[in-house]
């Protein structure tokens, strides 16, 4: 992965199970920033990353892609990044290696549907867990954001382009 420019080790792995029109996210951990190295085992799934690294010119901006099994593809999310997926499919299994450990105590979530940010889900009517409807706005969060994220490179594809939805487009 390195000569990709993805920064390791990768010190955990993790796997999930969801049901379609399921939303997981948006999270990061705000003491420990993790990249994430994320792949779909099963099924379909829209990956979701929003920069939200204080003083960054990109800060509030979106960046989606749909990952299948199918497909083969995985996606890298930089430390500093919100991240979170949607099932598209009738479910999905995803796994994703971690540059830091999970720490629950050290997460915090932002609001799937935010106003601000304007996350195009590709879900009509999407299942939440109880822990992610109760996630704020990102403007309800950001003074808890750590300063210092800002300055970790997520890739000259993810600063190079945006459009006027704050989507970031590849």
């Amino acid at each position: 992965y390195h000569a990709f420019g993805i920064p390791g080790p990768f010190v955990q792995d993790n796997f999930s199970r969801s049901a379609g029109g399921t939303i997981r996210g948006l999270h990061l951990q705000i003491k420990h920033p993790q990249g994430k190295l994320i792949r779909v085992l099963r099924g379909t799934i829209r990956d979701v990353s929003v920069d939200v690294r204080p003083g960054s010119p990109m800060f509030g901006r979106w960046v989606s892609v749909d990952l299948s099994a199918d497909s083969y593809q995985q996606v890298y999310v930089p430390a500093g990044f919100a991240h979170g997926f949607s099932v598209l499919s009738d479910d999905a299994e995803v796994e994703y290696k971690c540059t830091t450990h999970y720490n629950a105590a050290d997460e915090i979530g932002i609001a799937w549907n935010d106003p601000d940010l304007n996350i195009d889900w590709g879900l009509e009517y999407p299942r939440l867990s109880e822990r992610d409807e109760a996630n704020g706005t990102l403007s309800s969060v950001v003074d808890r954001l750590p300063k210092s994220l800002y300055g970790v490179n997520p890739s000259n594809a993810i600063n190079s382009c945006v459009n006027d939805r704050n989507r970031l487009d590849f």
